[in-house]
């Protein structure tokens, strides 16, 4: 048991890599695209999964010098679309596998109609509802905010969605675009933008946002906020508290060690100290009846 133990704080503990895409999670069809995958300086060999199975692998260049690796997909289609995941080696060990990441093909079928009410100019405070149509066999769709600070929604319904809003403030202004999806990687081509003025915010306004709104023209995928960043950001800091727990739990198994080396070693001291202390005992009754 205490070799086990000793062999277990010898192990190297290996960080959980990190997994994004570039230019954007969302592709149009045809484009490239590239997965980037983060472990440590050590690591001599990375693995790409798709769909649980072996995809690519990549070796650092040059060695120890860099923590990443990429993975280019020259055109994305249907076959290259879903989830991904990558892991790597140092020496001997393999980390354990990444956050899923899920690049998405979009372009796929008809292009959905956004609108919004009470209209595209209100007063901080009022509701707004944004409403998503795609009269095909669809029944899932994506609200996306244009901007570094936003995140997909989502809602579910047959041939309409609504995004519900409310009470907006000047953080909801910006260029707002919608999806269809057909399934979880297959989605329909980005709808036109339906761009949100919010004007006399009498709330707290440091959460407003900092972003001017885009003009319709100017939408392209790489400048809407991709889910995977927002997953990075979140990994970073599970790895971190993950790390911190199993330096404690590595603390507490030497501590552990040391306890029961101590109590064996008291244990073996015990019963030489008793023959010694007997044959202390001995030598004086000896002495006493001679004398």
């Amino acid at each position: 048991m205490l070799s086990t133990l000793i062999a277990l704080l010898c192990l190297e503990i290996l960080s959980k890599p990190i997994i994004w895409a570039k230019p954007n999670f969302m592709i149009p069809s045809g484009m490239p695209v590239i997965i980037w995958c983060q472990g440590t300086h050590k690591a001599t060999e990375y693995e790409l999964h798709f769909e649980g199975h072996l995809f690519a692998l990549e070796t650092p260049n040059p060695r120890g010098m860099t923590n990443k690796v990429k993975f280019s997909i020259q055109t994305m289609t249907s076959h290259t679309a879903g989830q991904y995941k990558c892991l790597y080696r140092s020496g001997e060990h393999w980390s354990e596998p990444s956050d899923p990441l899920d690049l998405v093909l979009t372009g796929m079928y008809d292009k959905p109609t956004l609108s919004v009410h009470p209209g595209a100019e209100v007063i901080s405070g009022e509701n707004v509802t944004f409403y998503c149509r795609l009269e095909t066999a669809t029944s899932t769709f994506f609200l996306i905010k244009e901007g570094r600070s936003s995140r997909p929604q989502h809602k579910y319904g047959n041939i309409q969605a609504d995004f519900y809003m409310g009470p907006v403030t000047t953080a909801h202004r910006g260029t707002y675009r919608c999806f269809g999806s057909y399934n979880n990687h297959l989605w329909s081509f980005p709808s036109e933008p339906v761009m949100l003025l919010v004007t006399g915010d009498v709330g707290n306004t440091s959460l407003a946002s900092t972003e001017q709104p885009s003009s319709p023209d100017s939408w392209k995928p790489s400048l809407l906020t991709t889910k995977m960043e927002f997953q990075k950001d979140l990994a970073i800091w599970d790895h971190t508290s993950w790390n911190l727990f199993r330096i404690s739990l590595a603390f507490l198994v030497l501590v552990a060690v040391c306890l029961l080396a101590k109590d064996w070693l008291c244990k073996k001291r015990t019963p030489e100290g008793a023959d010694r202390a007997s044959s202390q005992e001995c030598r004086f009754q000896n002495t006493k009846i001679l004398g």
